[in-house]
Parts: C-alpha cells; structure tokens; sequence
C-alpha cells in the first residue's frame, strides 16, 4: 500500500545526484509509488500547535541536470503524514537541532527516519564517545595544555570540530609542526564549542571504511581512499571510492552498535572505521547509498524502505 512520505531535506536543486543518498531514497519511494511531498528546513513551522510545512509534490528522475520536478505548491500539516524523511546535511547547529525539537511533536505517529530526539542526542562525533574502547585515543578539549600533552604523547595527531562534517577543518599536526597553537587558536575563535583530537591513525592510507547498518543490521559498505597529497577521504575533498570487504573486526564493531541504535531508532546508520578503530557514527544524514551499489553491493534504498514500510504497518 502507498504511503505519504515527506521529505525534509537541503534544495534539491544543489545536490548531487550521483552520490546522493537522499536522491537515491526518493528514487526508490517514487518507485513504490509512494507520495512524496518535499519541503526545506526553513520551511518548517508550528502554528497553533500544528507541525506545518511550506512545500511541493516532488518528481524524480535519475537524470543529471533534470533530476526533479516541483508541482502543487501548498501547506502540509505533517501530523497527517505516516513517514517524514531528517534528511539535510549539518552543519549540526541551532537550527538543525530545533527542527529535531519541532518534528518530535508528531514523532511517532508519523514516523521520523531517524527519530529526531535521538538525532538531536547522538552527533557524529559524540554518540561514538560511548564506545571509547573501539576508538583511537581521542581528548575533547578547548585547552591548549590538553593538546600539547595529548600530541607529546601521541606525536601525530588529528584535530577536527566536534560539530563539523565532510572533513571540513580536519587537520593533520604532526610532532614537529609549529602551527599548533596557531590552530588551536583559531579553533577557539571559530568554534564556540569544544573540539575534538584523535591520534593519527597511518590504517586511513589504506581508506576510511563506511559502513551502513539499516535498523542494527550491516547492508553494505565501501572504502574511501584519501588522495595522496590529502589526509582526508571524504569523496568531495578528492578521496577515491573503492570495494571492500568486512574483517571480523568490523563486524565486532557492528555488532556492539546495533543493540543500542535500535534502541535509539536510528533506522538509517553509517560509521566510519579506519582500520580496527571506530572514528565516528553518523545519524543525521547518512551517505553511501549509491556509491555501495555502483560497486555491485545491495540497493540499501530497497533495505531502507523494507525497514520503513514494516515500521509503519506494525
């Protein structure tokens, strides 16, 4: 049976098809014959105790340069909606948190993908400090005599804001580098909140592995191998997308999650691991989706609206 799908996403009109796992989300809605209404983060509203939404019947076409097509602009109330679709990019701040507030009112009899209150309660880079004993090193700082300590005792070192995504402002400082106070400096202006250091971690020459779990369950993976004059690997920064296979000790690793995200309703997952370590948990918006399947792995769209479609139906 059809159902009514919201989508609450950046505009569409910005994205890339081509890696987009949202795009690849609506393509296999569309393929169901679900209804799909779209709508952006600022168009969300509360009025008189009604989530409404400012948006537009939605067409997709996997066709670069014509991937959509908007018809019906109109007013949603989104508590008459079975499923809304969290689906915008962080930055993970004020805004991004209060449509995490406003869509729990209707959360869940209309089912929010991933339950916004653990949305809100599990960011990248803090959810996966519960599981400090699968990560590498890691120190949560806005001190400078942290951070010195932390490199003399780990020499190489990652520094990256605790709320940031993409790889935007990771930096690699090594044991010689004299612009560590300079960085640190610019991270207390910057960023209002703490950020974060990790021991560098050589494995990531190798690739920093994604790995989607749907509903607690591993669906796929690939690698992404870092360029070789970038300590990064996400794909935008130049990092090169590769096939992969699971090690025992991913599975390990998927394996201690998975109790807790089903707990958390984080139907849609994806986590990075570089080589035996867990570096981070993504719930906000997870991607991968279409670069799994170009390298012959399972459509994890199909997956991720099996697990919806049971969730709704009960």
């Amino acid at each position: 049976m059809p159902l009514s799908i919201a989508c609450q996403m950046d505009p569409i009109d910005r994205i890339d098809i081509k890696g987009d796992s949202t795009f690849a989300l609506l393509l296999e809605a569309q393929h169901r014959g679900h209804e799909l209404f779209y709508y952006t983060p600022p168009n969300l509203a509360l009025l008189d105790g009604r989530l409404i939404a400012h948006g537009f019947t939605i067409a997709i076409e996997d066709k670069v340069g014509a991937h959509y097509r908007l018809s019906e602009p109109r007013t949603e109330d989104l508590s008459q909606w079975q499923v809304v679709l969290l689906r915008q990019d962080p930055p993970f701040d004020m805004s991004y948190i209060t449509t995490t507030h406003l869509l729990e009112r209707i959360h869940p009899k209309t089912l929010v993908v991933n339950d916004p209150s653990n949305v809100r309660n599990a960011p990248e880079k803090v959810f996966v400090l519960d599981f400090l004993d699968l990560m590498p090193p890691t120190l949560v700082t806005r001190n400078l005599a942290d951070v010195k300590r932390f490199r003399a005792q780990y020499q190489d070192i990652i520094l990256k804001p605790l709320y940031g995504n993409g790889g935007s402002s990771v930096f690699r400082v090594g044991p010689g580098d004299t612009n560590l106070n300079s960085l640190v400096e610019l991270f207390l202006t910057v960023f209002r909140e703490p950020f974060m250091v990790q021991q560098y971690r050589p494995e990531v020459r190798a690739g920093d592995k994604r790995i989607i779990l749907v509903d607690g369950e591993v669906a796929g993976a690939i690698n992404r191998v870092p360029a070789a004059d970038e300590t990064r690997s996400n794909m935008h920064v130049g990092g090169i997308a590769t096939a992969t296979e699971l090690t025992a000790r991913d599975r390990e690793i998927c394996a201690r999650l998975a109790p807790e995200l089903r707990r958390r309703g984080l139907l849609f997952t994806g986590i990075d691991v570089i080589g035996p370590y867990l570096t981070e948990i993504n719930v906000t918006s997870p991607t991968g989706i279409r670069q799994v399947k170009d390298f012959g792995g399972p459509d994890i769209a199909v997956l991720i609206w099996d697990a919806i479609e049971r969730k709704v139906k009960g």
